[in-house]
Protein backbone atom coordinates (compact mmCIF):
# COMPACT_ATOMS: atom_id res chain seq x y z
CA UNK A 1 0.00 0.00 0.00
CA UNK A 2 1.38 3.34 -1.05
CA UNK A 3 0.55 6.38 1.04
CA UNK A 4 0.25 9.63 -0.89
CA UNK A 5 0.08 13.15 0.50
CA UNK A 6 -2.93 14.40 -1.46
CA UNK A 7 -5.47 16.56 0.36
CA UNK A 8 -8.73 18.37 -0.32
CA UNK A 9 -10.23 21.25 1.62
CA UNK A 10 -13.78 22.03 2.64
CA UNK A 11 -15.50 24.64 4.76
CA UNK A 12 -18.13 23.80 7.37
CA UNK A 13 -19.71 25.30 10.48
CA UNK A 14 -19.50 23.95 14.01
CA UNK A 15 -22.50 23.74 16.35
CA UNK A 16 -21.98 27.39 17.33
CA UNK A 17 -22.08 28.59 13.73
CA UNK A 18 -18.34 29.27 13.56
CA UNK A 19 -16.39 28.51 10.39
CA UNK A 20 -14.25 25.38 10.42
CA UNK A 21 -11.69 24.69 7.69
CA UNK A 22 -11.34 20.98 6.98
CA UNK A 23 -8.40 19.32 5.27
CA UNK A 24 -9.16 15.74 4.29
CA UNK A 25 -6.75 13.22 2.85
CA UNK A 26 -7.66 11.61 -0.44
CA UNK A 27 -6.37 8.46 -2.08
CA UNK A 28 -6.39 6.33 1.08
CA UNK A 29 -9.19 3.86 0.32
CA UNK A 30 -6.70 0.98 0.22
CA UNK A 31 -5.78 1.67 3.86
CA UNK A 32 -9.43 1.86 4.87
CA UNK A 33 -10.26 -1.35 3.04
CA UNK A 34 -7.28 -3.23 4.50
CA UNK A 35 -9.11 -3.58 7.82
CA UNK A 36 -5.87 -2.90 9.71
CA UNK A 37 -6.50 0.69 10.82
CA UNK A 38 -9.45 0.36 13.19
CA UNK A 39 -8.53 2.79 15.99
CA UNK A 40 -9.52 6.40 15.42
CA UNK A 41 -7.45 8.82 17.47
CA UNK A 42 -8.31 12.50 17.70
CA UNK A 43 -5.82 15.00 19.07
CA UNK A 44 -7.34 18.36 20.01
CA UNK A 45 -5.38 21.56 20.58
CA UNK A 46 -7.50 24.40 21.94
CA UNK A 47 -6.31 27.94 21.31
CA UNK A 48 -7.32 31.46 22.29
CA UNK A 49 -8.31 34.36 20.14
CA UNK A 50 -11.18 33.51 17.91
CA UNK A 51 -11.86 31.58 14.78
CA UNK A 52 -8.31 30.78 13.68
CA UNK A 53 -5.05 30.38 15.62
CA UNK A 54 -2.57 33.24 15.66
CA UNK A 55 0.58 32.91 13.57
CA UNK A 56 2.81 31.68 16.42
CA UNK A 57 0.31 29.07 17.57
CA UNK A 58 -0.34 27.93 13.99
CA UNK A 59 3.40 27.45 13.45
CA UNK A 60 3.70 25.42 16.68
CA UNK A 61 0.74 23.29 15.62
CA UNK A 62 2.28 22.61 12.22
CA UNK A 63 5.65 21.66 13.72
CA UNK A 64 4.04 19.23 16.17
CA UNK A 65 1.75 17.73 13.53
CA UNK A 66 4.55 17.34 10.98
CA UNK A 67 6.76 15.56 13.53
CA UNK A 68 3.97 13.21 14.64
CA UNK A 69 2.77 12.51 11.10
CA UNK A 70 6.30 11.61 10.02
CA UNK A 71 6.80 9.34 13.04
CA UNK A 72 3.55 7.37 12.77
CA UNK A 73 3.42 7.15 8.98
CA UNK A 74 7.04 6.03 8.63
CA UNK A 75 6.12 2.41 9.48
CA UNK A 76 2.43 2.84 8.69
CA UNK A 77 1.49 2.65 12.37
CA UNK A 78 -1.17 5.28 11.69
CA UNK A 79 -2.40 7.63 8.98
CA UNK A 80 -3.39 11.26 9.38
CA UNK A 81 -6.75 11.47 7.59
CA UNK A 82 -8.18 14.84 8.56
CA UNK A 83 -7.48 18.20 10.16
CA UNK A 84 -10.21 20.52 11.44
CA UNK A 85 -9.34 24.13 12.31
CA UNK A 86 -11.74 26.72 13.66
CA UNK A 87 -13.87 27.71 16.58
CA UNK A 88 -10.93 27.85 18.96
CA UNK A 89 -9.50 24.41 18.30
CA UNK A 90 -7.58 22.27 15.85
CA UNK A 91 -8.31 18.56 15.69
CA UNK A 92 -6.06 16.02 13.98
CA UNK A 93 -7.69 12.70 13.13
CA UNK A 94 -5.55 9.60 12.76
CA UNK A 95 -6.51 6.00 12.04
CA UNK A 96 -4.09 3.63 13.74
CA UNK A 97 -3.26 -0.05 13.81
CA UNK A 98 -2.87 -0.03 17.59
CA UNK A 99 -3.80 2.75 19.93
CA UNK A 100 -1.20 1.82 22.59
CA UNK A 101 1.68 1.88 20.12
CA UNK A 102 0.37 5.17 18.76
CA UNK A 103 0.40 6.63 22.28
CA UNK A 104 3.99 5.53 22.84
CA UNK A 105 5.07 7.06 19.53
CA UNK A 106 3.18 10.27 20.28
CA UNK A 107 4.88 10.59 23.69
CA UNK A 108 8.37 9.95 22.36
CA UNK A 109 7.88 12.23 19.33
CA UNK A 110 6.45 15.16 21.25
CA UNK A 111 8.88 14.85 24.18
CA UNK A 112 11.23 17.31 22.44
CA UNK A 113 8.47 19.97 22.40
CA UNK A 114 7.43 22.14 25.33
CA UNK A 115 4.30 20.85 27.06
CA UNK A 116 1.52 21.18 24.47
CA UNK A 117 -2.12 22.00 25.30
CA UNK A 118 -3.51 18.86 23.68
CA UNK A 119 -6.11 16.30 24.65
CA UNK A 120 -6.45 12.85 23.12
CA UNK A 121 -9.56 10.82 22.40
CA UNK A 122 -9.60 7.31 20.94
CA UNK A 123 -12.27 4.85 19.91
CA UNK A 124 -12.77 1.89 17.61
CA UNK A 125 -13.98 2.97 14.18
CA UNK A 126 -13.42 -0.01 11.86
CA UNK A 127 -15.80 1.38 9.23
CA UNK A 128 -14.05 4.77 9.20
CA UNK A 129 -17.34 6.57 9.85
CA UNK A 130 -15.64 9.86 10.73
CA UNK A 131 -13.55 9.76 7.56
CA UNK A 132 -16.65 9.01 5.47
CA UNK A 133 -18.20 12.25 6.73
CA UNK A 134 -15.31 14.41 5.55
CA UNK A 135 -14.77 12.42 2.35
CA UNK A 136 -18.38 13.25 1.44
CA UNK A 137 -17.40 16.94 1.48
CA UNK A 138 -14.83 16.44 -1.27
CA UNK A 139 -15.91 18.22 -4.43
CA UNK A 140 -15.75 16.34 -7.75
CA UNK A 141 -13.00 18.76 -8.89
CA UNK A 142 -10.80 17.57 -5.99
CA UNK A 143 -11.04 13.92 -7.04
CA UNK A 144 -9.04 14.33 -10.25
Amino acid sequence: MKLTDEWFTAVAENDSGQTVIIAGRSGIDNFKESGKFNDRIEITWKYEGGAMPDETTARQMEEACDALKKAVEKNKLAILTGVYTGGGKRIWVFYARHNGAFGETLNSTLSSFPLLPISIYAEKDPLWDEYAEIAAMQSPDDEE
